[in-house]
């Protein structure tokens, strides 16, 4: 609207707009509110992935630490029953991991 318009417009009008304008006003600062709201949870979700993932990694070392220590305690059990080292190094070397 422009100015001369607004001059024009009775003191009831004008206190139609400025409610008018109260409610968009009120109905926009809820909406942003409500926005902020899920920025905060998808920042929070998105932390909580990398927390999680780091965790996977740290869990990939020990399991992969664990399986190196009882590979090389089944290899010292063997020798120990007397199994040659050479039938043991084949064996280590053909078993998947």
């Amino acid at each position: 609207m422009t100015d001369k318009e607004l001059k024009r417009l009775k003191r009831v009008d004008l206190l139609e707009l400025l409610i008018a304008q109260s409610r968009e006003n009120e109905r926009l600062r809820a909406k942003l509110e409500e926005t902020r709201s899920k920025l905060e949870a998808k920042e929070l979700a998105l932390k909580q992935a990398g927390s999680i993932a780091e965790a996977a990694l740290q869990l990939n070392r020990v399991f992969e630490a664990a399986q190196a220590a009882a590979d090389q305690y089944v290899l010292s059990v063997k020798a120990q029953a007397g199994e040659s080292p050479e039938k043991i190094r084949e064996e280590a070397e053909e078993e998947p991991r």
